[in-house]
């Protein structure tokens, strides 16, 4: 099965960061979730820990 899985951070009007992660099966717009983590540090931190998980079960750099 082709599936996706996409990290991104951004901003929010008060301060802090989101972490908004979307994944799914190619050509379907797939599932989103938005975690919200009060400093750069804390959502670095579960970027890598994220990111590592899914590079372990097959996941990588688009072709």
């Amino acid at each position: 099965m082709a599936r996706f899985y996409v990290l991104a951070l951004q901003p929010t009007l008060f301060g802090e960061v989101s972490l908004i992660r979307n994944w799914g099966r190619i050509g379907t717009g797939g599932q989103t979730k938005v975690e919200t983590f009060p400093t750069s540090r804390d959502v670095t931190a579960a970027y890598g820990r994220i990111e590592r998980s899914k590079r372990r079960r097959g996941y990588g750099e688009p072709r």
